[in-house]
């Protein structure tokens, strides 16, 4: 019998504006810092509490609208965030 090789699992996290499934490396994360700052995580790694959205303003402005980041990170986000991350994507 033929053993086939392991198939690596890759992580999928689901994004708060569009409600899609996709691999965690194609999204975005936003985190809470252990210091309560919101920030824009492009490498995927800082420490805190994360929330996952597409590299795509629409499904931020989304998940803007309907609070979901706010409610999965349990802190309220100031528009001031909002407007800074949106201007990030943009550049990025």
């Amino acid at each position: 019998m033929e053993q086939k090789p392991k198939q690596k699992k890759i992580p999928e996290r689901q994004c708060l504006g569009c409600n899609e499934h996709k691999p965690k490396r194609e999204l975005l994360r936003v985190v809470r810092t252990p210091e309560g700052e919101i920030v824009l995580d492009f490498t995927g790694k800082k420490s805190g509490r994360g929330a996952y959205i597409c590299r795509d303003v629409k499904c931020l402005r989304r998940a803007r609208k309907s609070g979901r980041i706010a409610r999965s990170l349990n802190v309220t986000v100031p528009d001031e965030v909002y407007d800074r991350m949106e201007s990030e994507l943009t550049n990025e």
